[in-house]
């Protein structure tokens, strides 16, 4: 079952949704419709070091791990 990402254009939120199907997604937050669907990242750990396909830092910072965006 797909989980996709995406950002309210209301709001200004990003949220995730369990997709099933043609269903209509709405912002879980102010349940606007104008949502616009987000690529998504995907991260691994191998041998005790960190990586992801979106790089080593958030896009706030230049660190490789970050309170802010959730980088572990």
């Amino acid at each position: 079952m797909p989980i996709f990402e995406y950002h309210c254009m209301k709001c200004d939120k990003d949220f995730e949704v369990l997709v099933l199907g043609d269903q209509e997604i709405s912002c879980p937050t102010c349940k606007a419709n104008n949502v616009k669907k987000l690529l998504s990242t995907f991260s691994h750990k191998s041998g005790g070091e960190f990586s992801s396909s979106k790089g080593s830092s958030c896009n706030s910072c230049s660190a490789t791990t970050c309170n802010t965006c959730g980088l572990p």
